[in-house]
């Protein structure tokens, strides 16, 4: 009596293999062991996705830090010239001392004083944002970094440029320069502090808006049916 014929446990079957050859038209060679059936993109195509390197970024940013804090010196001369001023005027007391009034205690150029800053900081935020994305389409924490120390350091530069280009701030020796009852201006003071931190807001926001709109996207691992030959 001989032995049924039938094929060895680590073969396929013929009617595995009919089947495999008539889907697909040509048999495949059995997947080896181990093999899921999903392919990932290569390792190297990978990496080309994350950027040219810590090194590189953190230059990067140094570059930007120190270019939009430069430009706080343009904010500080717009900010002199476009701000409204506040009128003083000198008086004597009976003692032959002098002293300092406000002509119009119910104007608001103090404020707008502060509000001018304030936007001239919000615009030159969102432009220096802009501009570093269109230089380096993509995130990163470095050039965030960046935006965020090179936007406080111009807010703070912008500050003292307008108070120096301003009149000067020993307003009794100007009121007794122009004598008493002259009315002249008084020097800049950015009366809310938080506006220095305008610029760096305006410009976090906004780079993080472009590059989640805009920026490059992260590459999809490929699928590809079980038992296919790899590339």
């Amino acid at each position: 009596m001989t032995a049924p014929l039938t094929p060895p446990p680590h073969e396929p079957s013929s009617q595995t293999a009919h089947s495999a050859q008539s889907s697909s038209g040509k048999a495949w060679p059995p997947a080896p062991a181990g093999y899921t059936g999903v392919a990932s993109a290569p390792h190297d195509a990978v990496y080309e996705q994350d950027g040219p390197g810590m090194k590189t970024e953190v230059r990067e940013a140094a570059v930007v830090t120190v270019v939009v804090a430069l430009c706080g010196a343009l904010l500080g001369v717009l900010w002199w010239w476009l701000a409204p001023h506040v009128a003083l005027v000198g008086a004597v007391l009976e003692d032959g001392g002098w002293v300092v009034l406000v002509k119009d205690t119910e104007g608001e150029q103090a404020v707008g004083v502060d509000g001018t800053f304030t936007l001239l900081a919000l615009v030159f935020g969102a432009v220096s944002a802009v501009a570093v994305f269109l230089w380096r389409r993509r995130g990163g924490v470095p050039l965030v970094v960046a935006l965020a120390v090179g936007g406080l350091l111009g807010s703070l530069l912008a500050w003292r440029v307008g108070v120096w280009l301003g009149p000067t701030s020993d307003v009794i020796a100007h009121a007794k320069q122009v004598g008493k009852g002259v009315t002249f201006s008084a020097p800049l003071r950015l009366g809310a502090k938080g506006a220095l931190l305008a610029w760096s807001l305006a410009g976090l926001l906004v780079h993080v808006g472009l590059t989640a709109l805009f920026g490059p996207r992260d590459p999809e691992p490929e699928q590809v049916p079980y038992g296919a030959p790899p590339a």
